[in-house]
């Protein structure tokens, strides 16, 4: 039902884009009018050969019709109206499913508006401690959040960017790069290709800043307190920065960003993902992860990048024809805060809200340095594998500040068994797996001890005589 929902309203959408009218639509397609009426009020089914007509008169792309941003948009809606300033609004999980696949344009519309409110609420919160603190405070910011909107846009490109792929494989060929010589090999390509300087500069002169680029001077300076891996990826980043400057350029033109921060920041995080693709090249790197069964720590050694730079780079493996594991991956910080976060396995990771606190994510916390597996089951049913660690920053000497995270990396439970971290775990079994949700918010669980709000789905009650594991968890029946 889900799926006639959608493609009645996108065909009924794309019309009404060329200013159509329905008879027009159907005498092109050879049907009746009711018959179109029915298509798009979903009442009948588009077949194979209609679809093939449809996409002959109207700008369709095949892959619009996929369901998989519907999916995505149903989950937000979710958080949306979970937001408790809507708890006396009569609003069931059907509605919001149709609201999605029947009218996706007003959802999406609506789930903006939402990101908008938020990001003003957090800004106008900021603003009343600056005042409540008598601190002066500049222009206040109650745009969507940069990160938000380029977060979005890996998403939807499954986090894969040929273009890069292709210019990284390139600058590894003209620069005859290898696993020896990486460093010394990208400073003498970048002399080569920009003329650009490469120094190491002492921690003391460079202060809090890793990478200092002077575009004038043509000068790079890296800090002394980067480890190898840092330094590696710094350099490379700049490397993308310089030669492939006009190709991010266009990339980031195309990608109907909204602020100059939110462009910005997409040529940061492009960069980034062209430094991945250089050191740790697309055939060589999936070869590797194949045959040594997604070792993270082994791959970052043999590599030389860190144990997030592999986990991220493990997460962009989307190739047609030549896919990794398909992945979802986040970073968090001991205060819950979220800065990364993708998912090309299904996992449904809140965008407006904390994610459930038995994620084996935030347990990393408590184990720092070790890894932690888990088996986790979503209240729809679907079983997922887990792997995180804490990871830590170095970029100075006795008293520079470490800041700490944690990285979870997993995926559906069926390709567990590609990884080394499932070996000796029965994953047939139930008896291991933890209950998880996304959020509390959106959870159905009722007997979790870690509920911190009432779900969405239930009325919020209170016994004052009696207590259930937690205060929003149900009290099981008194006994007769």
């Amino acid at each position: 039902m889900a799926d006639r929902l959608a493609v009645g309203a996108k065909v009924r959408a794309l019309r009404r884009q060329q200013r159509m009218t329905q008879t027009d639509l159907a005498r092109q397609l050879g049907i009746s009018g009711s018959y179109l009426n029915l298509i798009e009020h979903n009442r009948r089914t588009l077949g194979v050969d209609l679809l093939v007509k449809l996409a002959q008169i109207l700008p369709i792309d095949i892959k619009s019709l996929s369901t998989d941003r519907g999916g995505r948009t149903v989950e937000e809606l979710f958080e949306v109206f979970g937001d408790p300033i809507l708890d006396n609004v009569d609003v069931i999980a059907q509605d919001i499913r149709e609201l999605a696949t029947a009218y996706p344009a007003p959802a999406e519309a609506i789930v903006r508006l939402y990101e908008a409110f938020r990001a003003a609420r957090a800004s106008a919160q900021d603003l009343a401690e600056t005042v409540s603190r008598d601190a002066g405070f500049g222009d206040a910011h109650l745009s969507r959040f940069p990160s938000e909107e380029v977060g979005d846009l890996i998403q939807r490109r499954m986090n894969y960017f040929p273009e890069l792929e292709d210019a990284a494989e390139a600058v590894r060929r003209k620069a005859n790069l290898n696993s020896d010589f990486i460093f010394a090999g990208m400073v003498d390509y970048l002399k080569r290709a920009a003329d650009v300087e490469v120094r190491v500069e002492q921690t003391s002169r460079m202060q809090s800043v890793v990478r200092s680029y002077n575009p004038e001077r043509k000068v790079l300076l890296l800090s002394e307190g980067l480890r190898r891996s840092s330094r590696n990826f710094q350099l490379a980043a700049q490397v993308g920065l310089v030669t492939q400057g006009h190709m991010i350029d266009r990339m980031v033109s195309e990608a109907s960003l909204t602020t100059d921060g939110a462009r910005a920041s997409c040529r940061v995080a492009l960069a980034n993902y062209f430094a991945a693709a250089v050191l740790m090249p697309y055939e060589e790197f999936l070869d590797s992860a194949r045959k040594e069964r997604y070792d993270i720590e082994l791959l970052g050694h043999r590599f030389e990048c860190s144990f997030e730079q592999v986990c991220h780079r493990l997460a962009t493996l989307r190739r047609p024809g030549a896919e990794g594991i398909p992945f979802h991956m986040l970073r968090v910080d001991i205060a819950g805060n979220m800065s990364k976060r993708f998912s090309a396995s299904g996992l449904r990771i809140p965008r407006f809200s904390g994610a459930c606190p038995r994620w084996n994510t935030f347990g990393a916390f408590l184990t720092p340095g070790m890894i932690r597996t888990q088996l986790s089951q979503m209240p729809d049913g679907q079983v997922f594998f887990g792997v995180a660690r804490t990871v830590g920053r170095e970029s100075g000497g006795f008293s520079a500040t470490r800041p700490h995270y944690a990285i979870g990396l997993g995926c559906q439970v069926a390709h567990a068994g590609e990884m080394v971290y499932a070996d000796g775990l029965d994953l047939a079994s139930r008896d291991a797996v933890v209950p998880v949700g996304p959020s509390c918010r959106l959870c159905e669980r009722m007997d979790c001890e870690q509920r911190a709000y009432p779900p969405l789905h239930s009325p919020f009650t209170v016994d004052e005589n009696r207590r259930g594991v937690s205060f929003y968890a149900a009290p099981p029946p008194p006994p007769k």
